[in-house]
């Protein structure tokens, strides 16, 4: 059985937009950049020919891996999500129970994870923590320093 990857209407419209834009852009750039260096004469020799080769076997190879991804993506419905747990989709704010420092973060499958976006993986240690924890729960997380123990402070959608 294939493994399913869960998406929100954002990942899964990047994902899409990604495999176009390489099948309909960079394919016809490479394709081109071949014709050019075949043009060149002599293959045998023909640096720009297996330049444009090797990169045009790595773009496939990519889209391919993306189609993939897609065919075994599932869209996640958040309307029918229960809001007193934190679950994927969920924005959770929490505190560091030692120092007082309060952070928010969407918990969101792996394939979506983002911290700049303040986007954390499910599968994340902080993530693992917070899975399933109710408003005033205390999340204990394991790090390589040792337990950090994090309070649940909110939960939105």
């Amino acid at each position: 059985m294939s493994k399913i990857n869960y998406y929100t209407q954002e990942g899964l419209k990047k994902l899409k937009d990604e495999i176009e834009h390489l099948e309909k852009v960079e394919r016809p750039k490479l394709s081109a950049l071949i014709g050019a260096a075949i043009d060149l004469g002599d293959l045998s020799e023909n640096a720009e020919y297996h330049a444009a080769k090797e990169s045009q076997g790595l773009m496939e190879a990519r889209i391919s891996k993306l189609k993939n991804e897609l065919s075994i993506a599932r869209l996640i419905d958040d309307s029918k999500l229960d809001t007193s747990k934190a679950l994927i989709l969920s924005t959770v704010k929490i505190k560091n129970v030692k120092n007082g420092m309060e952070m928010e973060y969407t918990l969101v499958a792996g394939n979506e994870a983002d911290l700049k976006l303040r986007k954390i993986s499910i599968d994340s240690p902080i993530g693992k923590g917070l899975l399933g924890k109710s408003v005033g729960d205390i999340a204990p997380v394991e790090t390589p320093n040792g337990t950090i123990e994090f309070e649940i402070i909110a939960i939105s959608r």
